[in-house]
């Protein structure tokens, strides 16, 4: 069988396909991923990646899609949103021009019995309508689709449709990554535990020893250091010497120049995955991405969460009522907010309690015959 990953050009989006990727690829079964921008990183786990887009300008593209799309603009600034509402108009846009034509070159010079693509990616869903093949949404999250993806398709992407002689939905099957006990399933759903990919690379040797006393994890994702800057660690420095733990900057490859001289419980690691550092964490202060939220939550590490836009708000809201998380505005953090992550022993119950939850789940790999079924049916 052959499979087309069709994904979001964003990492966030990317990565939570990866697993499932391998799975059919170790079944035997042939895989290709189609994506652009930021997604082409997943070349880097051993994948074969073709990119949609290779002349697409995917900065001045969102500027493009922003111009035209003012209130939604002044609508996701001014209150962030708890829905995938807004947002799936801003994707549906995306997919409909270049991208999504490429997706559909892709697509008919490989010829899928099956796509794949991630949660709310219009492109996926066009390519599969084109092909008359089925489609599996793949969610990377806690933000519910409900029917916001046949809105997509049947609202937002007409000319795409007829450019492509696309005018059915396809069969359509829906892969869930939220532990239950978190959120609403989606309707007609199947739930399939979360398999964090990070990345591969060479452990520091400091990683697997034992830091003496508490260790929390620092992130900001991907995305949000480019787009908010380093604000959230400015103001966590402020209160870092007077926490007995130790902090572990991973930011990625971000200049820290403009943070000055690190307090001494600080320890900056550059890029460095998260599968590999929450494990050795009593705890971590990010952004409330997708990813980082649930690879947390499948560590059963509990979070301090600083949510600023996009999907942010809906993880946090999601991780906070579960009781494993806490939530804040960078400039409310304080010394005791900070210790509450490694000495409130309600946060740690409700965070192994997700973990353990987690562990029961289907995984990708289970997923596999169901597929080829799917596929064939």
């Amino acid at each position: 069988m052959r499979v087309l990953f069709a994904t979001n050009p964003h990492i966030g989006h990317t990565f939570p396909t990866i697993a499932l990727a391998w799975a059919l690829r170790s079944a035997g079964h042939e895989v290709l991923l189609a994506t652009t921008g930021d997604g082409l990183t997943a070349a880097g786990a051993g994948l074969q990646v073709a990119d949609v887009a290779p002349d697409c300008d995917m900065a001045a593209l969102r500027t493009t899609i922003a111009a035209e799309c003012p209130d939604i603009v002044r609508r996701l600034t001014e209150n962030p949103p708890r829905d995938l509402s807004l947002m799936s108009v801003m994707w549906a846009r995306m997919a409909a021009g270049e991208l999504g034509d490429g997706t559909v070159e892709v697509a008919r010079a490989w010829r899928p019995d099956l796509v794949v693509h991630s949660q709310m990616w219009s492109a996926g869903t066009l390519a599969a309508a084109a092909l008359g093949v089925p489609a599996v949404s793949h969610g990377y999250g806690f933000a519910r689709s409900g029917d916001l993806e046949t809105a997509q398709f049947t609202d937002h992407m007409a000319d795409a449709r007829e450019r492509h002689t696309a005018a059915r939905l396809p069969a359509r099957l829906v892969l869930d990554v939220a532990p239950p006990s978190m959120v609403t399933p989606e309707p007609g759903g199947r739930t399939v535990r979360y398999v964090p990919y990070n990345g591969g690379g060479v452990l520091p040797p400091w990683l697997l020893e034992n830091p003496g006393r508490p260790r929390i994890a620092v992130t900001l994702g991907t995305m949000a250091p480019k787009l908010t800057g380093l604000g959230p660690v400015e103001h966590l420095f402020r209160h870092a010497p007077d926490v007995d733990a130790e902090f572990v900057l991973a930011l990625g490859d971000i200049d820290l120049s403009s943070l000055g001289d690190l307090p001494a419980n600080v320890r900056p690691c550059g890029w460095l995955p998260l599968g590999a550092l929450l494990p050795t964490c009593a705890g971590i202060v990010h952004h409330g991405g997708a990813g980082t939220t649930m690879t947390a939550a499948g560590a059963g590490v509990p979070q301090l969460m600083l949510p600023d836009g996009a999907d942010r708000h809906i993880n946090a809201d999601a991780a906070t009522a579960r009781g494993l998380a806490l939530a804040a505005a960078p400039e409310d953090l304080t010394p005791d907010l900070l210790r509450r992550l490694t000495e409130d022993d309600k946060l740690a119950h409700a965070a192994a309690e997700v973990r353990a939850e987690t562990a029961t789940l289907p995984g990708p790999a289970d997923l596999v015959p169901d597929l080829v079924r799917f596929a064939t049916a």
